[in-house]
């Protein structure tokens, strides 16, 4: 799969937490302290911060679940931009993640950063974009 540039698509590897987080058997803070390479364990903590009313600390946690994932792409080949299709399982903790950054800005005023992120996760995968309201 590739963009209408020819851009191939990038795969993450399999995130070791991301069974872990399935299963329920721990808590998504220590799953992240014990992962803190995992966008997904991130992005599950923005997802509830922003759920419980606290956007500022889901902004901190989507930030960290973010840039832990745009070192992944980069290890994966990723060179700033083509597809990160959510279709690819391991994909779908920095798209969440990324989602959870635009809602979290969007809420705490950062009108710049909201439009950024969505355009982003836009443009490296619209299915993602559809599946997590964006």
């Amino acid at each position: 799969m590739s963009d209408l540039l020819g851009i191939p698509a990038t795969h993450l590897p399999e995130d070791p937490a991301a069974s872990i987080i399935a299963a329920g058997s721990e808590r998504p803070g220590r799953v992240a302290a014990a992962y803190p390479g995992s966008s997904l364990a991130w992005a599950v903590l923005a997802e509830a911060a922003l759920e419980a009313g606290h956007p500022v600390q889901a902004y901190a946690y989507a930030r960290t679940g973010y840039h832990r994932g745009l070192d992944s792409l980069r290890r994966s080949g990723w060179r700033g931009q083509g597809p990160v299709p959510w279709e690819h399982v391991p994909n779908r903790g920095f798209l969440r993640a990324l989602a959870a950054l635009a809602k979290a800005a969007g809420e705490i005023g950062e009108e710049e950063e909201r439009a950024r992120c969505t355009e982003f996760l836009r443009a490296s995968s619209s299915e993602g974009a559809r599946e997590l309201g964006l």
